[in-house]
């Protein structure tokens, strides 16, 4: 198989290109990236792209599965009309490309509590591109909502603190559904879930089957 990936230079994306560079079952891994990338493989197809300029390089979009990890923080992007611009516009622009190129499988990672009804930005944004993704009516999409992720060596002291919260309250019996998880276990399951023969072509992936 051939995999395509937006978001590869992520957390999640970071240990799911490794992942999939070790796993047999897929002959290639491409990435679309916007700088270039210190990891050389003989499976490994590097395009350093303009997420801006998508219409120049769509053409280049060639797989069975789409992984979609692409995400940011409103800190990150400067506001919450960038944050939408890049987590919304890109991944379902780049779905669109996926679909008129005939891939087959589209994976999202998304997040827990993710609801277009919801008041909260942030999951409100998570909810309108799963929407999104899902009326595109891949062969199979794949959605996964994990809680906060552990990450190796983060910079995100807010998300830190709320991984350390959760653990504690977790280890009381409280809060046990929202348990974080490492992203390790997120590349790891998107990766099996994306070969998985099932019967729907919906398939969502909760925080507690992580």
């Amino acid at each position: 198989m051939r995999a395509v990936i937006i978001g590869a230079t992520g957390a999640v994306g970071k240990v799911l290109v490794r992942q999939l560079l070790c796993d047999d079952r897929y002959h290639f891994v491409e990435i679309f990236v916007r700088s270039s990338w210190d990891i050389q493989h003989p499976k490994l197809i590097c395009h350093v792209v303009d997420f801006e300029k998508m219409n120049e390089w769509h053409h280049l979009i060639e797989g069975d599965v789409a992984f979609s990890c692409l995400g940011t923080t409103k800190k990150q992007a400067g506001s919450k009309e960038n944050q939408w611009h890049i987590d919304y516009d890109y991944v379902v622009q780049f779905a669109k490309y996926c679909k008129a190129k005939s891939v087959q499988t589209f994976v999202l990672v998304s997040s827990m509590g993710a609801n277009y009804h919801s008041k909260v930005f942030y999951l409100y944004l998570k909810g309108r591109i799963e929407q999104a993704i899902a009326q595109l009516h891949f062969n199979r999409t794949i959605i996964i909502r994990p809680s906060s992720l552990i990450r190796p060596n983060s910079d995100r002291k807010g998300e830190e603190w709320g991984v350390k919260t959760l653990n504690f309250l977790n280890r009381l019996g409280l809060f046990t559904s929202y348990k974080p998880v490492p992203v390790s276990k997120v590349a790891d399951r998107i990766r099996e879930a994306a070969v998985q023969h099932v019967a729907y072509n919906l398939v969502v992936i909760d925080n507690e089957e992580i």
